[in-house]
């Protein structure tokens, strides 16, 4: 498949080429390099997050997810801010939370729902800023209503959820060659629902990874920093951002762009009648220093699941049982490049 460039538009030519039957197939749209490659690193993680039997959904820029969400409740705020009736199905719902999680850094996003897109999806994403969306199937009528976004050139994908990808993964750069084995370590059992929802979203996070979650949705995603303590406080401070807005009043603005520009404005000017609590953080490499454990403690983490192993684990732990904070020793590094 000849794309229209590579990462940017000096890069030509550019192409895809599938090394047996494809993951995936284009109903609407010319993909770009970077629409592809959104769209390949979020279709496995909303099959990870579905594989208990729950709708999952994800909304990606630049090859890391700005949220994830299972298809749990609807809160008020979010439904007023992107026109959702909370009794919506399930896989509007789940989108809604992901999109939810960091409005702001979704706009443009690529989607990626482990359910057929149905007709309040499609209408859902009919009002918002988006590139693209991989499902597994669309509806009747869903493929029509979003194809006509972006003056027509929305990018529809349908997945094969019968793809097992290759056992090895190949780059090559620079003139080297790099060969390793796909990561599809499980994670560990016995993690709560909220630990596994952020585990899950850091495998497919840009390193350094720290996803607060909460409630069956991520509240901050941090991906691409190089110091941890440093990923831990842009998490926590869009989580923080998350929760202000839970006290926000959404103005009845006529697009869901508008609605979000300003529900953001007034939440940065709120304090909270009560702090953000019960959050659940999952880092995808060891924890180094017990500053990270003072820094998830201001934003109301609870539960943390790491790898474990550093040098200075066992201060963390006596750091977290300070704060009252459990921490769960995974074993298993879950870095992305």
């Amino acid at each position: 498949m000849h794309l229209r460039y590579g990462m940017n538009p000096q890069q030509i030519p550019a192409a895809v080429t599938p090394l047996d039957a494809p993951p995936c197939t284009v109903l609407h749209g010319r993909p770009s390099y970077l629409n592809l490659l959104d769209a390949v690193t979020a279709w496995p993680l909303v099959r990870e997050l579905a594989a208990g039997g729950t709708v999952a959904a994800a909304s990606f820029k630049h090859v890391s997810p700005a949220g994830a969400a299972l298809a749990g409740p609807l809160d008020p705020v979010t439904a007023a801010l992107f026109g959702v009736d909370p009794a919506a199905d399930a896989v509007t719902r789940a989108y809604a939370r992901a999109r939810d999680t960091d409005p702001k850094s979704s706009y443009g996003d690529v989607v990626a729902v482990s359910a057929p897109v149905t007709a309040g999806l499609a209408a859902l994403l009919r009002t918002v800023v988006s590139d693209g969306i991989i499902a597994p199937g669309y509806e009747p009528g869903a493929v029509a209503v979003l194809a006509a976004k972006k003056r027509g050139t929305y990018l529809v994908l349908e997945a094969d959820p019968a793809f097992v990808p290759p056992p090895e993964e190949v780059r090559e750069l620079y003139g080297l060659r790099f060969v390793q084995r796909r990561d599809d370590a499980p994670l560990p059992g016995g993690l709560t629902p909220d630990l596994r929802l952020a585990l899950a979203t850091a495998r497919y996070t840009q390193s350094n990874a720290v996803v607060l979650a909460r409630g069956g949705a991520t509240l901050g995603v941090a991906a691409g920093q190089q110091s941890r303590v440093n990923g831990i406080r842009l998490a926590g401070a869009k989580a923080e951002l998350w929760h202000r807005r839970r006290f926000a009043p959404v103005e009845p603005l006529p697009s869901a762009q508008e609605r979000v520009t300003a529900h953001l404005a007034r939440a940065a000017t709120l304090d909270p009648p009560v702090p953000l609590q019960d959050v659940s953080l999952a880092s995808d490499g060891a924890l180094p220093f017990e500053d990270n454990i003072t820094e998830a403690a201001r934003y109301g983490v609870r539960h943390i699941a790491e790898p474990g192993g550093a040098a200075r684990s066992a201060q963390i732990a006596a750091a977290a049982e300070r704060y009252g904070i459990t921490v769960t020793h995974t074993g298993l590094r879950l870095f992305r490049h």
